[in-house]
């Protein structure tokens, strides 16, 4: 288990829950974009919210965001160490740097002392876009064994300042290269993780990078926050990431929606009928697993596990719950007929 850090009285790491994170696309110093875009992304789902701080003009905006926020507020910081000053003094929940660009030993010392202060944790942000040259001509290029020295590297500036209260992240564009590093990461550092594959492009392939590589790592038991990084608007990073959340089986809030691929046997509208109950699902809060099955003869089997479905037949269908028949409704009438099954539950 990984020790645990508090970021604005969110835990991370240590068993406790595994949140969601995204990052604004909003220029920081338009504070009332920003807030307006953090509270739209907190209703999506957000749990930890990220800006960046590129100048002191943003860097002077985030007291202002932070009080009209309810999530805690991280900044990411480069090459400046004064802004990550400015961030602290400002009222920030957590700041993302890498130690090795913001100058030499004594303002890494600043920064550390300057969250350690306040009580507030440093994420070691390495990427492969950003690693050191050293370490690209020892290893010949992005692996994960030089994410994993690079991270190192920077622990130790901060524990050489007697600050421990970090987080890690190790971002590759490549998605064995980053599980690869994370697990090394793992068993070597108890540290918590902070999970995701950078640079995956639009939603349609970057869904399925992140799928695999976050998903992957999370059936592992790995990984303590994550953030699914998209060319999109940052609420479709928040919609996908607890997708991939409650696909690892790491949440198991709100419904569950279960459908079979249809075959020669489905005599029945089943691809409508999912998309159907998928959409007024959308309104359902409850921690169930719901199943839309095109066989009427398996359906209620393959699907045992679920708490309520519907399993077609020739333009009608058998609602059950628990594997257990309740009553055969036809098409037009089954959607309604499950919502009004799962009401009761």
């Amino acid at each position: 288990m990984t020790r645990q850090i508090d970021v604005g009285g969110v835990l991370v790491g240590g068993g406790a829950p595994v949140t969601i994170q995204s990052m604004c696309n909003t220029p920081t110093q338009d504070v009332q974009a920003t807030v307006a875009q953090i509270k739209r992304l907190e209703a999506a789902g957000c749990e930890i919210i990220r800006v960046a701080v590129p100048d002191m003009a943003a860097a002077e905006a985030v007291g202002e965001i932070r009080k009209n926020i309810a999530i805690p507020l991280v900044v990411d910081i480069h090459f400046d160490y004064k802004l990550a000053l400015e961030c602290v003094k400002q009222g920030c929940d957590a700041v993302r740097i890498n130690p090795g660009n913001i100058g030499g030993p004594d303002k890494v010392a600043a920064v550390a002392d300057a969250c350690k202060g306040k009580g507030l944790p440093i994420r070691i942000g390495v990427n492969g876009g950003s690693l050191e040259k050293p370490l690209l001509e020892k290893y010949g290029g992005v692996t994960p064994e030089a994410l994993v020295e690079s991270a190192f590297g920077h622990i130790k500036m901060l524990e050489d300042c007697g600050f421990s209260d970090i987080c890690i992240s190790l971002k590759s564009s490549s998605v064995p290269i980053t599980m690869k590093a994370y697990q090394r990461m793992a068993e070597e550092s108890d540290f918590p993780l902070h999970i995701g594959v950078t640079e995956t492009g639009t939603p349609k392939m970057g869904f399925v990078k992140s799928a695999v590589g976050i998903g992957g790592l999370l059936a592992l038991g790995i990984g303590d926050t994550v953030r699914v990084s998209l060319s999109a608007d940052p609420e479709e990073e928040v919609h996908a990431a607890y997708d991939i959340l409650k696909a690892a089986g790491v949440r198991r809030d709100g419904p569950e929606l279960i459908s079979c691929p249809t075959c020669g046997r489905t005599k029945i509208d089943l691809i409508a009928l999912a998309h159907a109950v998928e959409d007024r699902l959308k309104t359902v809060d409850k921690p169930i697993t719901v199943a839309v099955m095109g066989c009427v003869v398996n359906g209620p089997g393959e699907a045992s596990a679920a708490d309520v479905g519907i399993a077609g037949g020739v333009g009608e269908g058998l609602l059950f719950k628990k594997g257990e028949i309740v009553k055969k409704l036809p098409q037009a009438e089954l959607v309604d007929g499950l919502f009004k099954l799962i009401e009761t539950l």
